[in-house]
């Protein structure tokens, strides 16, 4: 689905027409990113600072929708008695899917989710809530549902990234192959050698990716200090075919229960 991250509705709308037409039926709305350069433009979840900015732009780009449009937000910017108005700013839109990552703008991704603000977000909530935050195993992932069994859905970022094969591994039970995390990396690779002019450029890319990646793998950190150190493409190949060949994936549990995850 695509998202945008703006504060200007025209342009929301401007875009989101555009989207439309390439086939889309539902644009996402940005109030979740943490990153500074973002929230100093008071965009991202910097926007949540901006109560009577956010509730205007919110009418203007729900009178003017031609697709539906859900929303993923953190529950505030610096402190969490903030999404008790944000919720009722929320509540006046017919938001296609509330999507609630409970922590803070400045908790960027330290601390813990905080499970008592969304606890109260199911309930005061007029629009259907999934979550997201924190889901890196089954075990997370299930200690979740059994918290909050009235949530229907669920978003993996990070966890993905760490694990790309936990959705099979939530869903079916399947643990993960080593084969798909390397077809994963492989495409990911690839894509950025097209996307992306110079070795530095692909690198600086990948080395984000094996931050999270490189968990799956066991007793691996001397794999990610080399890879670390890499300034080269032909020496990055030689760690990662290293890595693959000679490292075996962590075992993770598989209890399985039904959900959707998006």
């Amino acid at each position: 689905m695509p998202q945008l991250l703006t504060n200007n509705a025209a342009d929301f709308t401007h875009t989101a027409d555009k989207i439309k037409l390439l086939g889309y039926g539902e644009v996402n709305l940005n109030l979740g990113c943490p990153s500074g350069t973002v929230v100093a433009k008071y965009r991202g979840s910097g926007f949540l600072a901006k109560k009577e900015e956010l509730n205007l732009f919110l009418e203007e780009i729900f009178a003017h929708a031609t697709t539906k449009i859900s929303i993923k937000a953190r529950i505030g910017k610096d402190e969490p008695e903030e999404f008790y108005k944000l919720i009722e700013i929320f509540n006046q839109y017919p938001i296609e899917e509330l999507i609630i990552h409970p922590r803070l703008q400045r908790d960027f991704y330290n601390n813990k989710p905080n499970l008592q603000v969304f606890e109260d977000a199911l309930k005061l909530s007029k629009n259907p809530v999934c979550y997201n935050g924190d889901i890196f195993t089954v075990q997370d992932y299930n200690a979740l549902r059994t918290k909050f069994p009235s949530v229907e859905t669920y978003m993996l970022g990070r966890g993905l990234l760490r694990n790309p094969g936990l959705i099979g591994e939530i869903s079916q039970g399947a643990g993960v192959e080593k084969s798909l995390l390397k077809n994963f990396h492989d495409s990911v690779y690839h894509a950025y050698q097209k996307e992306y002019y110079g070795e530095k450029n692909v690198l600086y890319k990948m080395k984000e990716i094996w931050f999270y990646l490189i968990s799956s793998f066991a007793d691996s950190e001397k794999y990610l200090k080399k890879i670390k150190k890499c300034e080269r493409l032909s020496d990055y190949d030689i760690v990662v075919s290293a890595l693959f060949s000679e490292r075996e994936l962590v075992k993770t549990g598989s209890p399985l229960q039904q959900t959707t995850l998006v």
